[in-house]
């Protein structure tokens, strides 16, 4: 196992300091999914629900998600994000697809804002609908690639 970057010599949780690393342009993508009925479904995008319009709450809440990281996550350094985009569509009749991509140049990366941002896109849409079914899921919460920094780029394989 490689050496764990937050722990101290000590083994106790602290913050990297990332004071010496090369700032350099990041990127990352994560996702997530929304399983509900069709009807459910159709409601979302068709503003069927009596909160408004669950489509532009998700994009707004998991922008704003992205931007409050580091104050959810302790370890996460604050970095200045330079992109936040927050896709939401219908991925068959039975789920909606999130999609968060969250760009910077910092000296780390933004993996954990667009976890945050999809995962919290996701949350709010189940937020919006959830008087109609609180039987729905979220799965498949997810980094699909990640570009930039010192580890390189990841792409996951489909």
């Amino acid at each position: 196992m490689p050496d764990l970057t937050h722990l101290n010599e000590r083994g106790e949780a602290h913050i990297v300091d990332i004071g010496a690393k090369a700032e350099t342009r990041r990127r990352a993508v994560a996702a997530a999914e929304l399983h509900a009925t069709p009807e459910i479904v159709a409601a979302i995008f068709g503003g069927g629900l009596k909160k408004g319009d669950a489509v532009a709450v998700a994009r707004v809440a998991g922008i704003m998600a992205a931007k409050k990281t580091s104050e959810l996550i302790p370890l996460c350094h604050p970095i200045p994000m330079t992109k936040i985009d927050i896709d939401i569509e219908p991925k068959g009749k039975n789920a909606v697809s999130v999609t968060a991509t969250v760009e910077t140049t910092a000296r780390t990366g933004v993996e954990m804002e667009a976890l945050t941002a999809a995962s919290v896109a996701a949350l709010t849409l189940y937020d919006m609908a959830k008087a109609l079914d609180k039987a729905m899921t979220i799965t498949n919460v997810q980094l699909i690639e990640k570009s930039g920094g010192k580890s390189g780029t990841f792409k996951r394989e489909t």
